[in-house]
């Protein structure tokens, strides 16, 4: 059997490359990634996938907050890089982000056997 993804609990149990995308991320607030290549549970951000920014005119303006270095992750940030880590190979369509956080996505991938889904099932290879 295949080891577990591991799901992250803070800002340090990720890598620079996931702390980059979480910095992104919330920088973008609304809108969506596009075209995200996985490689070895690993988000391949050279070249940066397309973001797409959405704007409401006439609602109130958020400003990011300017986070520590080290801060708690929230949930599903924490799944979104569990499931991420256990992808040998694929490509994230589009991936909703909404108050910058992770909220839904469209993958092409092969999960391997043994990986948790988001809901903490284990499945078999698909």
């Amino acid at each position: 059997m295949l080891p577990r993804a591991t799901r992250p609990s803070s800002t340090r149990d990720l890598s620079s490359s996931e702390r980059s995308f979480v910095h992104v991320a919330q920088q973008l607030g609304f809108g969506h990634f596009e075209s995200i290549k996985i490689r070895g549970g690993v988000l391949v951000l050279d070249p940066w996938p397309t973001v797409v920014q959405v704007l409401k005119f006439g609602a109130a303006e958020s400003v990011p907050s300017d986070r520590a270095a080290d801060f708690e992750l929230k949930k599903s940030v924490a799944e979104f890089f569990e499931y991420i880590r256990g992808v040998d190979d694929g490509e994230i369509r589009c991936l909703e982000v909404r108050h910058g956080l992770p909220f839904s996505m469209e993958i092409i991938c092969r999960i391997p056997r043994g990986v948790p889904d988001v809901k903490g099932e284990h499945v078999g290879a698909v």
